[in-house]
């Protein structure tokens, strides 16, 4: 692969670059074990001979779980564990009162397991919580590493300058909602916060509010990451996702940023749903050998899909992105 700023032009346009999957969605509440209110926003994951996808699972309270499902293809056959792989204690969480949601999965390779971030919804708002597993079978929880209102989180799978590093969107109480990036000696105690990637302004797609997808990809060209932005209407907002690059060795340096969306709400299951017009990616699986990127996601806020693209027409289209006007967290003072 080239590196950034090669001269290889894609000739596709960012809404080319994915291609729904035919059996879309590939999850819906009807294929559960168990009667539920819908099945969205799952994890993603490659162990064994399987794909693995941690989803989201609203019951008929309006409280959700994490549940794991199993396809030897990532797209039909999915075997469903017998019970939910994390689901709320509020007795011993108490942070996880009003459901547990939205799970990214991270592979450390350092620690030999999975790193689960995801949103715990408590009194006092949603906010980012930790958990680990190896077998996606058992697992421990790590606790609360953010304060409410916090979501949309994921780890990068190794060390950054000898520390753990992780993205998430804080919500402030005025303004627009932009992603964040913090860092850890331990994924306990988090701090070193630094603004990663602003909402833009006005009519764009991904005004006033983004969060980050599916954890960030390492690849020869940077850290590839996948959002998505809120784009306010007067019927109510439009989930859209885009693309960023990160440097390599600083992914606090942001080196492109697409202008144009990659996936919108376009198909009935996207457009209808207990959210309409939501299209919220939150996992992908790499296989390198066939050049594939297969990413899921929550469509209508009820059922998964499925979008696959080739991973070099991705990084050919996002290298010749523009350069964003702050290409460093640190440069200039317009998040202040």
């Amino acid at each position: 692969m080239e590196r950034c700023g090669g001269p290889t032009v894609s000739t596709l346009d960012g809404s080319q670059l994915f291609r729904r999957s035919t059996g879309n969605p590939i999850l819906t509440v009807d294929q559960l074990p168990y009667r539920a209110n819908t099945v969205f926003n799952p994890g993603a994951a490659r162990v064994g001979a399987d794909t693995v996808l941690l989803l989201r699972i609203e019951d008929l309270r309006g409280i959700s779980k994490l549940q794991v499902a199993r396809s030897a293809d990532g797209v039909s056959g999915w075997r469903f564990d017998t019970g939910p792989l994390l689901e709320p204690e509020p007795d011993v969480h108490p942070e996880e009162i009003w459901g547990c949601e939205d799970p990214r999965l991270t592979w450390l390779p350092e620690r030999g397991e999975w790193a689960i971030a995801y949103t715990a919804y408590s009194r006092r708002g949603p906010l980012v919580s930790l958990a680990m597993t190896s077998d996606f079978h058992e697992l421990r929880r790590l606790g609360p590493v953010m304060p409410p209102e916090d979501k949309d989180a994921a780890l990068f799978p190794r060390r950054i300058d000898g520390r753990w590093a992780m993205i998430h969107r804080p919500s402030p109480l005025r303004g627009p909602a932009h992603m964040w990036m913090s860092f850890s000696p331990d994924l306990r105690h988090w701090g070193d916060h630094t603004l990663l990637l602003e909402a833009r302004d006005g009519a764009w797609w991904d005004a006033g509010k983004i969060g980050l997808g599916p954890p960030p990809l390492e690849t020869s060209d940077g850290w590839l990451i996948c959002y998505h932005g809120a784009h306010g209407t007067a019927s109510g907002p439009i989930y859209r996702a885009g693309l960023a690059l990160l440097d390599l060795d600083n992914p606090r340096v942001v080196l492109r940023r697409m202008d144009e969306w990659v996936l919108g709400p376009v198909a009935p299951y996207e457009r209808t749903g207990d959210v309409s017009k939501v299209v919220f990616p939150t996992g992908w699986v790499v296989d390198a050998d066939e050049d594939r990127l297969s990413l899921y996601y929550g469509a209508g806020d009820s059922v998964v899909a499925l979008a696959t693209a080739r991973l070099s027409e991705v990084l050919d289209h996002v290298r010749n992105a523009p350069q964003p006007g702050h290409r460093r967290a640190t440069d200039g003072d317009s998040w202040t």
